[in-house]
């Protein structure tokens, strides 16, 4: 008695205690249920092997007891309490998630371990139930699977059909968490009772045949799971267009009860399952070997459950030899309340408290063995390492893997245990599953949802507009027109099924409705959807969903302008006055450099001071047209001359486009320069009656709302800009440029200033996840793709161009009177440089012909005429000679006589008849020049 009980003999060293003989250890599950039936099988087996092996316990045996709770709660309660009488040291079981909540609570008071091949209940948590232990994989994986699977193939809404119970409810709560991750939902949750009738189930069905998803979770037991498939291919459900998802309990019954019945697997054609993955090994391949053997008796087909119950028994072998090592006794003690509990039938005060609990609860959790479902370890949250999934898909007489899933890896077509070692990857172009046979026989991926089976069209919301009905236009119930309307139509044809719809207007037609209360009467059900000049901004996407933007849009300002015109001194435009000064003191003083530089070697910069000022101001300004003429022999002078060229190249070209750009394109201005301007300023700005642009300038812009004026119409905003601030109209205007751009097509005397300040588009709102709004984003971008939604614009919008157009093709053309300032000047210097020049000319022409020609009589207005003609087509250096000849004979007639008069006559006389000979020889024709 003392060496059972684990109780020290004096004398003995206390801290390594006598191993005993025996250690019981308890099991409850239901014998004939489908996870049950293998499950018997495969402890049995455990507990033979670890007790026919010595090196496992060195001696000691394990003693187990069975229990079958026959698919009761209540029995399992009971069975679990007899164990705690009989001085148990573990519990396999229970297979039930709902019992092992109840039992969790007594064993974590009695300090009893639990460990559990089966209950996969998510919620069971180690914080809660410290000693309740999951030896298989938790539903928190599976259900990440699921909604991995249903994100792959871009659905977003599903349907849960689950057994309403903690397992079934905690599994889909789950699965609802994990879909959110992923922008997906369950849209409806149909829940059975734990045990239901067939009628129950089909009025279930018939419901969930009635809503719009098509994507079916159904996370039930496995004891009446094949009577919803039963009833479902009944009903028709299990067509075209459905997709059917089973959690594990499917594989589980295709496993152990293989083959099924044909009329069964008729049932579940098309259907994809999960089942638990474990890795191939020797181990288990030894153990699958020997399973007939195991069977012969009672025939049942193995499954994953019955390879984690195996290797829970060694689990627990493990940990009790280590707690044996460390000295734990197999000793009970009463409760601390079991006074409390003395009396009565039920004997509450024979339960005893293991008092070696924590040390073998450390030694499960510590321990990592090799088993048949591969390494078998615990991370920090108390799960199995290396959670993974196979994925099945029921097809013919059978069924095949068509991909795996791992919490490392993802969905993947290779088996996780090749991809554990290496980085995540989740690469879009790697396969994710292979293809896939859907109920129906079909292998193209299904839609996953319809319209519900209700009868009644869709309701679409329509803005009823009052201005801009070129967007929008409602002239009766059946006759809604518009670009908003084509482009809504051409849409709906291109998707691959009929939407049923009908348009209703909204707004009472005198102003323009508010967008934003359009989309909220979407949310309260009003409307099924909203096509229309809808803005794509923050609260509203807050509100539905929108699809792909069909036009693009943004707010503008708009304000009137006025032309600027060229004038005299245009040329000067390029430029700033300061840009000028700069230029031109540059000039002076490069040519100063380079004339320092040049002086002491260089002839062209050598001479007299008054010289030297001007060769500098000559070879500094000529450098802007590049036709300085002094050549520079200096080193530094010549690197000097390089880089400025260079700068003034970039001058001179930078001049030559500024003053194309502004002489060729049409200068318009205002006082309004953006959307800048009108927050510093007070003046009033108007804004579309129900555009999202009043609470835009008030909430982000923080303007005022007294200075926000409403309009309704174009007109009366033209009206009010024309008007002005001054005269009780507006100083801008602040709309969507879709609209702005309709505005200005025949309105040019405004224009929009500034830049665009906010960037969105117009689309169509569908109620939150609605899976029409993904579709129709995709026709919206065919429309874009194949040219229709041009066609469309160009229907609708596209108008005539402004009636400025023929001013700007003017000026477009180079005009005289941008240039006539420069014209008069060159004029001017022109005219100025002939006087000059004539002047001298006369000058000399007196000088040298007065005397001659009065002193010869010949004075008439022809001959002075024709004498000045000849001289000046004379050549000056004929002049100069003929000058320089008589200054001689003047000389030398001085020097005779100092008589100056007859040598000067006879000469002036010679030289008169020549020149009268000559005039008249001109006359007839005959002169040579």
């Amino acid at each position: 008695m003392i060496l059972y009980n684990g109780f020290p003999i004096i004398g003995v060293n206390t801290n390594v205690s006598a191993r005993p003989e025996v250690v019981n250890i308890g099991a409850i599950f239901s014998f004939q249920s489908v996870i049950g039936k293998a499950a018997k099988v495969a402890i049995e087996a455990a507990i033979e092997d670890v007790n026919s092996n010595p090196d496992i316990l060195q001696g000691t045996k394990l003693n187990i007891q069975m229990k079958d709770t026959k698919y009761s709660g209540f029995l399992g309660i009971v069975e679990a309490l007899l164990f705690m009488e009989r001085d148990t040291a573990a519990i396999i079981g229970p297979q039930s998630s709902v019992t092992a909540h109840v039992i969790s609570h007594i064993v974590n008071v009695l300090r009893v371990p639990l460990l559990s091949f089966s209950s996969t209940d998510p919620t069971l948590s180690p914080i809660q139930f410290p000693f309740f232990i999951r030896t298989s994989q938790n539903d928190l994986y599976q259900m990440t699977a699921i909604a991995e699977i249903i994100h792959h193939y871009e659905w977003r809404e599903a349907i849960a059909i689950y057994a309403d119970d903690d397992h079934g409810r905690n599994g889909i709560a789950a699965l609802g968490d994990k879909l959110a991750e992923r922008r997906c939902r369950i849209s409806y949750k149909a829940a059975l009772s734990s045990d239901p009738t067939r009628d129950e189930i089909t009025d279930i069905l018939v419901r969930v045949a009635l809503r719009e998803s098509r994507i079916l979770i159904i996370h039930v037991p496995g004891t009446w799971g094949l009577t919803v498939f039963s009833v479902a291919q009944y009903l028709g459900m299990l067509g075209t267009g459905y997709v059917w998802i089973a959690t594990n309990w499917l594989s589980t019954i295709l496993e152990t009860n293989s083959p099924l019945s044909q009329d069964t697997m008729d049932d579940i054609q098309g259907v994809i399952t999960l089942r638990m993955y474990t890795p191939d090994s020797e181990q288990k391949k030894r153990f699958v070997s020997r399973w007939s053997n195991l069977t012969r008796e009672n025939p049942v087909g193995m499954n994953t459950y019955s390879l984690y119950a195996y290797d829970t028994v060694w689990l627990l072998a493990h940990a009790i030899n280590e707690f044996l090592n460390q000295g734990g006794n197999i000793s009970f003690f009463n409760h601390s309340r079991s006074t409390e509990l003395h009396g009565g039938n039920l004997h509450l005060d024979a339960l005893g408290v293991f008092q070696g609990g924590h040390l073998l609860l450390d030694n499960i959790l510590k321990t990592n063995m090799k088993g048949v479902t591969g390494n078998v370890r615990f991370t920090s949250d108390r799960n199995l390492i290396h959670p993974a999934y196979e994925i099945i898909n029921v097809i013919g007489t059978g069924h095949r893997s068509i991909g795996y899933w791992s919490n490392h890896s993802g969905l993947s077509t290779v088996p996780p245990e090749t991809l554990w070692e290496k980085p995540p990857n989740h690469s879009s172009s790697s396969p994710k599953l292979h293809g896939v046979v859907w109920p129906g026989q079909m292998t193209d991926k299904p839609r996953g949802w319809v319209f519900p089976n209700s009868g009644r069209y869709l309701t679409i919301g329509v803005p009823h507009r009052v201005s801009y009905r070129e967007f929008v236009s409602v002239r009766g119930p059946d006759a809604i027109t518009g670009y908003c309307i084509d482009v809504f139509t051409a849409a709906v044809n291109l998707l691959p099924y009929a939407v049923p719809y009908k348009l209703v207007a909204f707004g009472d037609g005198h102003t323009n409705p508010s967008g934003t209360e359009l989309v909220r009467m979407i949310t309260a059900g009003e409307f099924d959807a909203a096509i229309g000049d809808i803005a794509i901004i923050t609260n509203r996407t807050k509100m539905a969903d929108f699809t792909q933007p069909y036009i693009e849009s943004g707010l503008v300002v708009v304000a009137p302008v006025r032309r600027k015109d060229s004038n005299a001194l245009s040329f000067l435009r390029p430029f700033t006055r300061r840009m000028w000064a700069v230029t031109a003191i540059f000039f002076l003083v490069v040519g100063t450099v380079v004339w320092l530089l040049e002086h002491r070697m260089n002839d062209d910069f050598r001479g007299p001071p008054r010289k030297q000022v001007v060769t500098i101001l000559w070879f500094s300004f000529s450098t802007w047209f590049f036709s300085h003429r002094e050549n520079t022999v200096s080193a530094l002078g010549r690197i000097i001359l390089i880089i400025w060229l260079f700068v003034v190249l970039i001058i001179n070209s930078s001049y030559t486009a500024s003053l194309t750009s502004i002489l060729t394109v049409q200068q318009l201005v205002s006082p309004i320069k953006g959307i800048e301007t009108l927050v510093s300023s007070n003046d009033p700005i108007g804004y579309q009656h129900g555009s999202f642009a009043r609470n835009y300038l008030i909430d982000e812009l923080k303007i005022d709302p007294s200075r926000l004026v409403p309009f309704n119409s174009p007109e009366e905003c033209a009206k009010a800009l024309k008007d002005g601030p001054h005269k009780g109209g507006v100083a801008a205007m602040v709309d969507d440029r879709a609209y702005i751009e309709l505005f200005l097509s025949t309105r040019c005397e405004f224009s929009i200033v500034g830049q665009e300040f906010t960037k969105n588009g117009w689309g169509f709102a569908f109620p939150r996840d609605s899976p029409l709004a993904v579709d129709m984003s995709t026709a919206l971008l065919k429309l874009s793709e194949n040219g229709d939604l041009q066609r469309i614009h160009d229907k609708w919008l596209l108008r005539r161009a402004c009636s400025f157009q023929g001013a700007k093709m003017d000026v477009d053309r180079l005009q005289l009177k941008s240039f006539w300032g420069l014209y008069v000047m060159c004029g001017v210097a022109c005219l100025i440089a002939l006087s000059i020049y004539f002047f001298k000319i006369v000058r000399k022409f007196y000088r040298q012909y007065s005397e001659e020609l009065e002193f010869s009589g010949q004075s008439s207005q022809s001959t002075r005429i024709q004498t000045f003609l000849s001289f000046v087509d004379e050549k000056e250096e004929e002049y100069k000679s003929r000058s320089k000849r008589r200054q001689m004979e003047k000389a030398s007639n001085r020097t005779d006589d100092g008589s100056i008069c007859s040598p000067r006559s006879i000469s002036n006389k010679r030289d008169l008849s020549s020149n009268s000979e000559f005039a008249s020889n001109k006359s007839l024709g005959t002169s040579e020049v």
